[in-house]
């Protein structure tokens, strides 16, 4: 049987084992923990507002461009924050500080179709000062799951309502409906759109060899050494413009139609101010008010005298008026030319000369 003394130094044994078991497994747990670095390793504590966690739970992985770096330590709603009151703390490595900013965003993502939540800081485009304690990053909000899935269903069901519609679309052609129906339904259709590829490819070996008018202008060069004759014949006609050469190159070269257009139009300018200060006769006749009061009585005598005529009065009135006037002049006149043709056939009938001797 055991003393006493071998009892209580094997339980010590016992105990000393377990303290030391105890001891190395804490060491472990900690050394495999990569998110949180170990128990020694210093933590950044950082925040950021979401409109919704997404499933996001306390101890969720924290990554800095898909590498972990911490781990989220409270998720929490403050309802003073709308429309963003879901407050995330994350706590990470101070080893990553050079690789945060405090324009770095953040944004929940989830791992794979059907895997956790996580939060992804990235620093792609930030270029601001690291981070301090407790410092707030801006969150970027991306479509979740849940989303994801409720859109996939309303495109599901918009391309099934759309399926059915085609459905019925094809069922109206195959039945002959509508004008599309008997076209693709038609038997006759089909044979003018065959005898229509056959006239086409006939015209088109037509125009290939040359024949017709079509094919003598596709294949024959005469169209294009006339065309290439008449390109050169104008760029000589523009290079002779250009050079000043001929009449139409003088107009655009020479400098004296310019001078004499100016001249031209200065001269203008000054008989228009003389005209307006009144000199000469168009000055008189646009300024002067007696010449435009005769005027204006001469035009009204002159319309006087027409509305006599027009009316019969006067002898001019008579003569323009009167039929019986104009009947005895043409009579007077016929007579006249009959007297005159009688005297040229006999004149001596008319003309009798007497001499008397004394």
């Amino acid at each position: 049987m055991p003393s006493r003394k071998e009892i209580k130094w094997s339980q010590l044994r016992v105990g000393a084992l377990v303290l030391a078991a105890m001891a190395v497994l804490i060491v472990l747990i900690f050394l495999m923990s990569g998110s949180s670095g170990g128990l020694f390793t210093r933590k950044l504590v950082l925040r950021s507002y979401f409109d919704n966690a997404a499933g996001l739970k306390d101890g969720a992985p924290v990554t800095l461009e898909g590498v972990t770096i911490g781990n989220v330590i409270h998720v929490r709603v403050v309802p003073n924050r709308n429309p963003t009151p879901v407050e995330v703390t994350m706590q990470v490595d101070h080893k990553f500080d050079p690789d945060l900013h405090t324009d770095s965003t953040t944004s929940i993502a989830q791992a794979g179709v059907l895997g956790d939540s996580y939060v992804d800081i990235s620093s792609a485009h930030a270029s601001g000062p690291p981070p301090t304690a407790n410092s707030e990053l801006k969150a970027l909000e991306s479509p979740s799951i849940q989303t994801v899935i409720r859109t996939s269903e309303d495109s599901i069901a918009q391309v099934t309502t759309l399926m059915g519609k085609i459905g019925i679309l094809v069922d109206s052609l195959n039945s002959k409906k509508g004008t599309l129906g008997t076209l693709i339904n038609d038997p006759t259709l089909a044979k003018k759109i065959v005898s229509i590829a056959t006239n086409l490819d006939t015209v088109t070996k037509a125009i290939s060899s040359g024949k017709g008018s079509l094919g003598k202008l596709v294949n024959d060069d005469t169209l294009y050494a006339r065309a290439n004759s008449a390109v050169d014949r104008l760029d000589k006609i523009t290079k002779a413009l250009d050079e000043g050469q001929g009449s139409a190159g003088k107009l655009l070269k020479d400098d004296s139609l310019y001078k004499n257009l100016n001249a031209a139009v200065a001269n203008t300018n000054q008989l228009v101010a003389e005209i307006n200060a009144g000199k000469g006769s168009f000055g008189k006749l646009a300024k002067d008010p007696a010449f435009a009061q005769r005027l204006d009585d001469t035009v009204t005598r002159l319309d006087n005298i027409l509305t006599s005529v027009d009316e019969g009065k006067g002898s001019l009135g008579q003569l323009v008026q009167n039929r019986s006037l104009y009947d005895h002049a043409d009579q007077t006149l016929d007579q006249t030319q009959q007297l005159v043709q009688a005297i040229r056939q006999d004149p001596k009938k008319y003309f009798v000369i007497r001499m008397k001797l004394f």
